[in-house]
């Protein structure tokens, strides 16, 4: 299973990085509509995910069970100015995230990932149930970018 998340994740960056790439820097910056975040601010809530997640798939498979706190999104993205940042940065950055995580997801033993998992107030999942919310939620994303 770990293999099949690692392909659908490098599958993700390599169908996207390409589109994402050819925004124009307006494009990326302009917001969708009042209140919502830009282009900008959606692929750094992304990378926040990548990140977030990425020290949940590791620190998963280093104990018994998994508690995690969740975290205050539109704080995360205000504090680190993803409006701001330079478009071209903000691509890569969270290409480059998602290439490791597969590699991390590539190398998961099978029996870890059946580890459970609970972020913030949520249900507890298994750490294999974490991952594929991942790529739901990656998706879920990415179509507000198109």
């Amino acid at each position: 299973m770990p293999e099949a998340f690692d392909r659908t994740i490098n599958q993700i960056v390599d169908r996207e990085a390409t589109r994402l790439r050819s925004l124009k820097p307006a494009e990326a910056s302009a917001s969708r509509a009042p209140g919502k975040w830009s282009r900008k601010e959606i692929l750094g809530h992304l990378i926040d995910s990548a990140a977030n997640n990425h020290q949940r798939f590791v620190r998963a498979q280093l104990s018994a069970e998994l508690a995690f706190p969740g975290y205050a999104q539109n704080d995360w993205n205000s504090v680190q100015g993803y409006a701001e940042e330079e478009w071209p940065v903000i691509v890569d950055l969270w290409c480059s995230l998602n290439r490791h995580l597969a590699y991390v997801v590539s190398r998961i033993p099978a029996e870890k990932m059946k580890i459970p998992c609970r972020i913030g107030e949520g249900a507890p999942m298994t750490l294999e149930a974490l991952i594929a919310d991942y790529i739901r939620h990656v998706e879920h994303h990415l179509e507000q970018l198109a």
